[in-house]
């Protein structure tokens, strides 16, 4: 019996000494893109006092929006992208259609594209109301992507930088959080 203690006790010590372990940083909670689009979605709000003003719109292009709903709806996001894409042919500048085409863009992960079109959508649309929430929350979901991923990383040879980075993104997410509460305005009381 002491033999076979001391045989354990020599492998034991014949083991080269480890380096000391480092505790893992837990991981940011990962969001995804489908609870991104949600957020923007439910961003819109509203309420039955607010204005909110519908342009006329091309049949063809409202087929074309209705199919893109029922493909985002069926989950079938190349579809709807595709269908949203023949209606920015038709009409490039309606922030509606933009809007749209951005959350599905949002929705398939592809956040560079999301926020060019959110944004290109802000520069031609309303600066107050549901479209104009949905436009500014579509910039800050990504952006508050950029600012997880980027704070999520394990640190860097040259930290500064990367601290100088993650305090960047975070005031883009605070700017576009600033623009988003200035789409609403109070509603007129008609009582």
């Amino acid at each position: 019996m002491k033999r076979c203690a001391l045989v354990a006790c020599m492998a034991v010590l014949s083991v080269p000494a480890c380096a000391p372990v480092q505790p893992v940083k837990p991981a940011a909670p990962a969001v995804s893109p489908q609870q991104r689009l949600s957020a923007v979605l439910a961003a819109a709000g509203g309420d039955d006092k607010e204005l909110s003003v519908q342009p006329l719109r091309d049949p063809e292009v409202e087929d074309l929006r209705m199919r893109a709903a029922q493909a985002m709806s069926a989950h079938d996001y190349a579809s709807s992208a595709e269908a949203l894409n023949q209606a920015l042919l038709i009409v490039a500048d309606d922030p509606a259609v933009l809007q749209e085409r951005a959350e599905v863009a949002l929705v398939q992960g592809e956040y560079e594209r999301a926020e060019t079109l959110a944004q290109r959508a802000v520069g031609l649309g309303s600066e107050v109301g549901p479209l104009c929430r949905r436009h500014w929350e579509t910039i800050r979901q990504v952006r508050q992507a950029r600012l997880d991923e980027a704070s999520a990383q394990p640190k860097v040879k040259d930290a500064a930088k990367q601290a100088g980075q993650v305090a960047f993104l975070a005031m883009q997410v605070a700017e576009a959080t600033g623009k988003f509460e200035s789409c609403t305005v109070p509603g007129v009381n008609r009582m």
